[in-house]
């Protein structure tokens, strides 16, 4: 008795935290393995589960549903927004398994999630809320706002309210104050705002960014290249979406994994990482090579080593600087194609006067630790070339990639750092050849 008294005090306690914490619980989940997390799982009801689940991993939550018992996966993904599920739908890579899930909801949102994620990743069509309000512009006022108090009292969530034609294109938006004043037999298109703003389903995300910051809408609608209205864009989503896209692009930017977490599964965090850690590996020995070609003189001038990893990491920070200002511009569609030699130049121009007042300190540091002008100059120099390099490689990186239709995140730190390093050190123990009869006095 004592047991069982144990076990369902132990089952009202996670019921409670799943209640009243559902994202503390979310993360609880994240950090048990998932046959743990199941059994947990099973212990709270599939409304309850619903909740936690919109604060898990997607691949971990997509792992979990495939796990649980089919029928109650259903009732979980069911109870979700349509935009999360379709998230989740298309982390279950087994087109049988998603419809053995689709099969067991209900066949209108079960037909919204297959539309979803139909539409291409990064597309306002795949982050938009299919269910809307909108009346026909033909309406009249009395029934327009008989049909509205209706809605309200149903408590269903009225930002806004569309006017479409009889094909479903979009007109306008109604305008509350105007449908109130209006006569009954006056039509909703007289009381709606025309030409409302609005996107198109396949336009790329960051460009919906673009297009909405500035303007205080709650809701976008989405419309088809006819204006057939699909769905609505809530502005959260869309905010939410940046801060995913950002933390995502800073991921990649040094070789992890854009939709990793910090619990994602080990063996997914492993095959997200180990790739562009042997190409980090490969250019390591890359740089290294470039030293190796000097060995003579390193060893003949072993204060020539001190100053290696000076010359590499100065320039490795300038390149970091002008990579993260010209991917925020390209982020923010800033930067546009015919700009990219003007940015480019431009970040070469800032290597360069940092590179001359930094050079120059670093110079006289040398001469005050070896009583070197000669090693000062070389470091000097050395200094400005890298940095120059830096900040043109910075720039063109990103931009090259960008212009094929490549991530510009996609690890453009490795190539960077890469970049840097070689001309770093080639620099430095080429201009230490030259100078060698002076620095070896």
């Amino acid at each position: 008795m004592s047991d069982m008294a144990a076990e369902e005090s132990s089952f009202s306690l996670i019921k409670k935290f799943f209640e009243l914490n559902p994202a503390d619980a979310a993360h609880s989940l994240e950090t048990l393995s998932e046959e743990e997390a199941v059994s947990i799982l099973k212990s709270v009801s599939p409304e309850l589960a619903s909740r936690a689940f919109n604060s898990l991993e997607s691949r971990f939550a997509a792992n979990l549903l495939q796990n649980l018992e089919v029928e109650y996966a259903a009732q979980i993904l069911g109870t979700m927004a349509v935009t999360r599920a379709a998230e989740l739908i298309l982390c279950i890579s087994r087109l049988e398994d998603r419809e053995k899930l689709l099969g067991r909801i209900d066949p209108v949102q079960a037909d919204q999630i297959r539309k979803l994620i139909t539409y291409p990743e990064d597309t306002a069509g795949r982050i938009m809320v299919p269910n809307f309000f909108s009346f026909h512009v033909g309406m009249k006022a009395k029934e327009a706002i008989q049909k509205l108090r209706s809605l309200v009292r149903k408590k269903a969530p009225l930002n806004y309210v569309y006017v479409t034609d009889p094909e479903n294109r979009l007109k306008g938006v109604l305008n509350m104050r105007e449908l109130l004043l209006a006569n009954e037999n006056d039509t909703v298109e007289s009381a709606m705002i025309p030409n409302v703003f609005c996107v198109e389903a396949a336009m790329d995300r960051e460009k919906v960014i673009q297009e909405v910051r500035g303007r205080s809408f709650l809701a976008v609608p989405v419309v088809d290249k006819h204006g057939h209205l699909l769905g609505t864009i809530r502005t959260d989503d869309l905010i939410a979406s940046a801060q995913e896209e950002a933390t995502e692009d800073i991921q990649k930017m040094f070789g992890a994994g854009g939709d990793e977490h910090v619990f994602s599964p080990i063996s997914f965090s492993i095959k997200k990482r180990l790739f562009w850690l042997n190409i980090n590996l490969g250019t390591a020995f890359l740089a290294s090579s470039v030293i190796a070609m000097f060995e003579d003189i390193i060893a003949k001038i072993t204060m020539l080593a001190v100053f290696l990893p000076i010359v590499a990491s100065q320039g490795g920070n300038s390149g970091a600087q002008s990579l993260a200002v010209v991917m925020r511009g390209l982020v923010l569609r800033e930067v546009e194609p015919r700009l990219a030699k003007k940015v480019i130049v431009r970040e070469g121009l800032l290597g360069l006067v940092n590179g001359v007042v930094v050079g120059t300190l670093s110079a006289g540091a040398a001469w005050l630790w070896h009583r070197n002008i000669f090693l000062g100059l070389v470091i000097g120099l050395a200094m400005i070339v890298n940095m120059v390099a830096a900040g043109v490689s910075g720039a063109a990186i990103p931009i090259f990639m960008k212009a094929l239709g490549k991530d510009p995140a996609q690890s453009s730190n490795i190539i960077l750092t890469t970049v840097t390093d070689v001309v770093g050190f080639f620099s430095f123990l080429s201009l230490a050849v030259v100078f060698r009869s002076f620095l070896v006095s």
